[in-house]
């Protein structure tokens, strides 16, 4: 898109201004007399080189451990894979490791249909379900008693559990 000199300081103001591209549209609109489309807006931003405000900066990449990521003059990558990776697991707290004995988790030979993983839960109470992990790696319960919530200790001292029985088992 063309524009003089006069608009584009105009639009490079209203970027300025931290106004959003709708807003932008709108402006054109109403005090330009310029018919864009969103996308139309998008690139004429783009063209003159403006970066909107709404827009989050890039943040730089963090190791899992809090470490600021190498920059290219860091060590080179054959150094840094020798580093094992390790992640660290929160501890319960002590109500969550005493449930923890009275959870019983079992894990399918078989998947159930749809599922990578599927088995058993019986919780602290006595109450059963049925477990499950889709392929988005969601986790979901299947009371037998319909209307069954476990409490938050029993479900936190489950998911310690599974993860500890499908480590043993490789996933």
């Amino acid at each position: 898109m063309n524009l003089d000199e006069v608009k584009r300081q105009q639009v490079a103001g209203w970027i300025n201004q931290g106004l959003k591209l709708s807003d932008i549209q709108s402006k054109l609109a109403s005090e330009l007399g310029l018919s864009l489309t969103y996308m139309e807006v998008r690139l004429l931003v783009d063209d003159l080189k403006l970066l909107p405000k709404d827009q989050p900066a890039p943040q730089p990449m963090q190791q899992i451990s809090g470490q600021p990521k190498t920059t290219p003059t860091g060590p080179p990558e054959a150094e840094l894979a020798e580093e094992p990776f390790t992640e660290e697991l929160p501890e319960p707290d002590q109500a969550t490791q005493a449930a923890a004995g009275a959870i019983s988790v079992s894990v399918d030979h078989v998947a159930r249909p749809g599922a990578l993983v599927s088995g058993q839960v019986t919780f602290t109470d006595g109450q059963s379900a049925a477990w499950y992990l889709d392929q988005l790696g969601r986790l979901g319960i299947v009371p037998k008693q319909q209307g069954y919530r476990p409490s938050p200790q029993d479900l936190q001292s489950f998911q310690v559990r599974l993860q500890n029985e499908l480590q043993k088992l490789g996933f």
